[in-house]
């Protein structure tokens, strides 16, 4: 097996699909999973010392540095394994986050596997790397585990495409991209495939009938050759096929029609990402940092992972401090405003927040969000709370709160890739701090 082989696979599962969430099990039994605590990089000892003891180190390759429970150190060092891409964070002074400490440890749920836990505890069993909640922009609980730090980023996965899709919202409220639009239209390469006849909408909601399983168990699904493509795993020997994300992309053909269920699948993100390139002539990393980064008052630049020829990864190589990612968050919780001026268009943040058809959503079987609709590329709940979320593998998430006028972000390297390992404890946790905070 080739020395990089399991690496890029991690990194691929860390580009964040989440096709196992709609997995039957709305739990994974607390007993079968390893002790948080024995596995943390201080306690197993990961990358410490100058130099780290040979059978601590996590290098490139090693063929399971990016396997939990070396993912703990992994994840928060991303840029020291694989080449990226630079977001500029620009020349301003960092936004303020001022803070003052909320008790949420005691806050009490029911999971929903119907077991008692407070938010302290949830926290721990999940694995968590740093999770900061923020209530009417102050900073009210903030805690880090892993090998994360304040400084330092931390890969977003999945959540990267919420990012991509709001990128997509604001070229359609200023006009330049329109969601009616075929994709031929910006994409003349993509007549001949699975996206010949779909618009730019359906590629945002991802309603697109495209064959592409992101089936782990299957070597021959083509998550792997799009792996492979992206960089993101060693093609072996004697590989012919597609060597970056453009030239896999047009290899994609059509399964079922367009516009009538949500289907979760990685592609439609990179095909959203083409598309803002070409309609912005700009990589998607300065288009990011032109758009939102700069403006956000963001701490830290953040970066994306790349493939061969450079280009992003936008189904889920954005890696940002957890700080930053608050800001984000709280910008979208403020309709769109950030350092006293409007960087998110509100039609932009309008739409996100309406969300889409919940029959499509039904259709896709996601048995733990019931009542859920996908918009944009973004998780929307359509909860009492008309709360709504960015998510990512492994546990990345930002909840946005509008009624509680609370944003959590959360970074995580749980051993479950599939949310269905953390769902059952984090939604009704945020769903309960949320109600905590309300009160006087």
């Amino acid at each position: 097996m080739s020395v990089a082989l399991h690496f890029r696979r991690a990194a691929w599962l860390a580009a964040g699909t989440l096709f196992a969430m709609n997995t039957a099990s709305a739990q994974t039994p607390p007993s079968t999973l390893p002790d948080p605590a024995a596995t943390s990089v201080e306690a197993l000892g990961w990358m410490q010392g100058f130099p780290p003891p040979p059978d601590k180190l996590v290098t490139f390759d090693n063929p399971t540095s990016g396997a939990f429970p070396r993912n703990r150190w992994t994840f928060s060092h991303v840029r020291e394994t694989v080449p990226t891409a630079n977001v500029w964070r620009g020349s301003g002074a960092a936004g303020p986050l001022p803070a003052a400490s909320r008790e949420l440890d005691g806050v009490v749920f029911q999971s929903l596997g119907g077991e008692t836990l407070n938010f302290g505890q949830m926290v721990t069993r999940t694995y968590t790397d740093g999770i900061l909640v923020l209530h009417r922009g102050v900073v009210v609980y903030e805690k880090y585990a892993g090998a994360l730090t304040p400084e330092r980023p931390h890969l977003a996965m999945s959540v990267t495409k919420s990012f991509v899709g709001t990128l997509a919202a604001i070229l359609v409220a200023e006009g330049r991209l329109d969601p009616a639009a075929p994709v031929t239209h910006y994409l003349p390469e993509m007549k001949d495939t699975a996206y010949g006849d779909a618009t730019v909408r359906q590629v945002m909601d991802m309603t697109i009938g495209v064959r592409y399983s992101e089936n782990y168990a299957d070597p021959k699904a083509e998550i792997w050759d799009y792996a492979r493509a992206g960089g993101m795993l060693a093609p072996g020997p004697g590989y012919a096929g597609p060597r970056g994300f453009y030239d896999f992309l047009r290899t994609l053909q059509k399964e079922g029609p367009h516009g009538e269920a949500f289907a979760y699948k990685t592609v439609n993100a990179e095909v959203l990402a083409w598309i803002l390139r070409r309609v912005s002539n700009l990589s998607l990393a300065e288009l990011l940092s032109e758009k939102i980064w700069r403006r956000i008052g963001a701490e830290q630049d953040a970066y994306f992972t790349v493939d061969r020829i450079g280009t992003e990864s936008g189904g889920g190589g954005l890696n940002t401090t957890l700080r930053d990612l608050a800001r984000f968050g709280e910008t979208m919780r403020n309709g769109g405003r950030a350092n006293g001026q409007q960087v998110i268009p509100p039609a932009a943040i309008a739409d996100i927040t309406g969300g889409a058809d919940k029959a499509h959503f039904a259709k896709s079987g996601y048995a733990l969000l019931p009542g859920w609709s996908y918009r944009d590329m973004w998780w929307v709940t359509h909860n009492e709370h008309q709360a709504y979320m960015a998510r990512g593998i492994h546990g990345q998430s930002i909840y946005i709160d509008p009624k509680a006028e609370m944003v959590i972000v959360r970074y995580a390297a749980h051993p479950v890739a599939a949310n269905a390992g953390n769902d059952p404890l984090t939604l009704p946790a945020f769903h309960a701090a949320a109600k905590a905070l309300m009160r006087p």
